[in-house]
């Protein structure tokens, strides 16, 4: 396969970090993005170690703004085409609220800007600059858009309906547009303090297999519905979960 180019939201730590590896190990440039220099440099650096190169570059960006966005766009376009967009940025930023209804709204925002908005702006952004026919979307869902928490569920949901409506704009140019929806995932940040001994089992135990997932089986699934082979298969849902959710 020809080297690509592609563009990891996220990719300085867990999934993304695993994706922009998975791509990187076949040669592929990579270019990560997220808010923090320090933990994108870090990533960069040790992929760039481990696979002898200069495969992996990386531009610090709040996605969720519009202009930060733009100006990252701007960079990677100088750059030339991309081939691949994956949008992994965001998590549950509002875990928690305060009962008022004041506090409902800011959480909903909060991860609608956290996951929809740098969804949504990076792809947009990049569109005029995928590889047509060719281009790959893969857009990062969760278990959660199915059965909640509300407003992180909800945003995730919301990832499902851009990604429907994005398959069908982009399908007779020769550009597919799917989600990969994990279950729980084990060696991440998404949890942070909440993921006590407890609170995994929890979770492995909602499991058919009886184990989490890890961040390389989601980057197995990215990379396979961004390669060539995938290229009948866009407007799809694929559900990591273990069976947590059987099929859906």
């Amino acid at each position: 396969m020809e080297q690509r180019r592609v563009v990891v939201s996220g990719g300085g730590t867990g999934i993304g970090l695993a994706t922009a590896e998975a791509f990187a190990a076949d040669g592929d440039k990579v270019i990560i993005l997220g808010r923090r220099r320090d933990v994108l440099s870090e990533a960069a650096a040790k992929l760039n170690s481990a696979y002898d190169g200069e495969l992996v570059s990386w531009i610090p960006a709040d996605l969720s703004d519009p202009e930060q966005t733009k100006s990252a766009v701007e960079t990677i376009a100088r750059q030339g085409p991309v081939d691949v967009i994956v949008t992994n940025a965001g998590g549950n930023v509002a875990s928690s609220h305060d009962g008022t209804l004041a506090g409902i709204a800011d959480a909903y925002r909060r991860n609608f800007e956290a996951n929809v908005l740098t969804a949504v702006l990076l792809t947009e952004g990049l569109l005029p600059h995928l590889n047509r026919p060719g281009g790959r979307v893969v857009h990062l869902s969760s278990i959660a858009a199915l059965r909640g928490p509300g407003s992180y569920g909800g945003s995730k949901a919301a990832i499902h309906a851009y990604t429907f409506d994005l398959a069908q704009q982009l399908g007779a140019e020769g550009v597919t547009v799917n989600a990969v929806a994990p279950g729980f995932v084990a060696d991440t940040e998404f949890f942070g303090d909440r993921a006590t001994p407890e609170f995994v089992q929890a979770r492995i135990k909602q499991s058919l297999t009886g184990k989490p997932g890890m961040p390389y089986e989601i980057a197995a699934a990215i990379k396979y519905l961004a390669s060539p082979e995938a290229a009948y298969i866009t407007g799809q849902i694929l559900h990591v979960n273990g069976g947590a959710m059987l099929g859906r």
